[in-house]
């Protein structure tokens, strides 16, 4: 079971997509992952949403004009993004037993974004195989972007994998790291608790 299973029950998808809405209704920005993904690729790029919850970073993709698949294990978020957007691809499995033949998706994807802690909320043990899995899927030269907390202020389940961990994870699928960040607006990374990571096939 994933963190995240264990952290929700898997019932949450209301409540998140709640949560979000109440922050853009206050004014917040809630569209930075898919600001900084845009600022990576053209519009027309393939982005693999790993861990897309409720689609909120995957619609305002495909609203700004990129090809896009959403991918996540929890059916209660997954029914929130498909009631939003049923005109996209969303698809319910384990990151850990990813494969883009069972799902009939060509394994082409110019980028793959994994927002909102999905390493962190892996079941452990599995960091290694779903970096290797999403590796897998993209063309040579597309991009894995990643963002997640690395301490307890950040996170919502004490820390798991670590910077270093997680290189070395990309590293051993192929990717080698092209830069690092501390938010998803691109301020530059100082070893704090949130890092946002962009790694290269």
């Amino acid at each position: 079971m994933s963190r995240w299973q264990e952290l929700t029950g898997g019932t949450s998808g209301q409540d998140y997509a709640a949560r979000f809405a109440a922050l853009a209704r206050g004014g917040q920005d809630v569209h930075g992952e898919a600001r900084f993904c845009a600022a990576l690729m053209p519009a027309g790029a393939r982005v693999l949403d790993a861990g897309c919850g409720t689609g909120r970073v995957m619609i305002r993709l495909a609203q700004l004009g990129y090809d896009c698949v959403g991918v996540d294990l929890d059916a209660s978020m997954l029914a929130v993004a498909q009631k939003r957007a049923p005109e996209l691809p969303w698809f319910q499995i384990d990151l850990a037993e990813f494969e883009s033949d069972l799902l009939g998706i060509a394994a082409d994807f110019d980028l793959v974004v994994a927002a909102g802690n999905v390493f962190p909320l892996l079941a452990a043990g599995t960091e290694a195989t779903v970096v290797e899995r999403l590796a897998a899927v993209l063309r040579p030269g597309g991009l894995m972007v990643a963002g997640f907390g690395l301490d307890e202020a950040h996170l919502p389940v004490p820390p798991g994998i670590t910077l270093a961990e997680y290189d070395d994870c990309c590293a051993a699928a192929g990717l080698s790291r092209v830069d690092r960040f501390a938010t998803w607006d691109a301020v530059p990374y100082d070893g704090g608790g949130y890092a946002v990571s962009v790694h290269r096939r």
